[in-house]
């Protein structure tokens, strides 16, 4: 039986991919793009059935509209990707609160808008999955990406939270974090900053490996999106699913840092216990 997926972003880059592999598994799928325009023929020599609408994820109206859109053409929403999103270089300093906000609003916002328009009918069917697009950038503070890393971490909190209240009502909830994938991410799509000198050493060596990166980036698009499907087919899928090798290797060193630190401090952690 088909399934009917909305996916957010699907101009190029993952969303493309994703959109492109749920269409020739069969399904249905809500198309978005802030420019409906560049999705013209994603569903061609595809068997599966498409409709797309405009979306800008920060619109609260349109966002509605979407899930409304998915459910009239196809009677339900199964399944919601929450994939739109960018993410800038540049140092804390030399970012400005407007270039925060905009990451921020687009990254964590437009994320929490999507799937506050979904949950009552995933709640009502008492059955649906919402897949969170984070990053290992949410997993770990990526250098030269504070605003995003911020929007990221803020993703992952609040699906932390809702996949716990979602289980009550039998809609699964699943982290994605993706590491380095060869899309329009790294190239165009993002402004990098290199910064001042003082910096250098952690921004401008990011900025200039996001250059050398770009397409030379271990993960496939194509292969990240049958990743997915394998995930949202699965009958208890795991709450995080971090995708690329370079993901993996960089999440077991951080969180092994953390248990580390952990450990070291944990008198004093505890010292601040009252006194049995």
């Amino acid at each position: 039986m088909a399934r009917t997926w909305l996916i957010t972003g699907c101009s190029r880059g993952f969303g493309r991919a994703l959109a492109e592999a749920v269409l020739d598994a069969g399904d249905n799928l809500l198309a978005t793009a802030r420019d409906p325009a560049t999705l013209e023929g994603l569903d061609v020599g595809r068997p599966g059935r498409l409709v797309t609408a405009p979306l800008d994820v920060t619109n609260g109206a349109q966002a509605a509209g979407a899930i409304n859109a998915a459910i009239t053409a196809y009677g339900s929403l199964d399944i919601l990707v929450n994939n739109a999103g960018y993410g800038d270089i540049g140092s804390v300093e030399d970012t400005p609160i407007a270039a925060f906000r905009r990451q921020i609003e687009t990254n964590l916002f437009g994320t929490i808008i999507m799937t506050k328009a979904a949950i009552p009918h995933m709640r009502e069917r008492r059955r649906g999955h919402f897949v969170q697009f984070s990053s290992v950038g949410g997993r770990l503070g990526a250098p030269g990406r504070a605003a995003y890393s911020a929007a990221k971490w803020g993703v992952e909190g609040f699906s932390e939270v809702l996949a716990q209240e979602m289980k009550l009502v039998g809609v699964k909830v699943s982290i994605v974090e993706p590491g380095g994938f060869r899309t329009d991410f790294a190239g165009p799509s993002t402004t990098i900053e290199g910064g001042r000198a003082e910096y250098d050493e952690v921004v401008g060596k990011t900025a200039r490996m996001q250059a050398a990166y770009h397409g030379h980036q271990p993960g496939d698009p194509h292969r990240g999106a049958a990743a997915i499907l394998k995930l949202v087919a699965m009958k208890d899928p795991p709450l995080r699913l971090p995708l690329g090798s370079d993901a993996v290797t960089a999440i077991a060193r951080s969180d092994q840092k953390r248990l580390e630190e952990l450990e070291r401090w944990r008198p004093l952690s505890i010292s601040s216990d009252f006194a049995v």
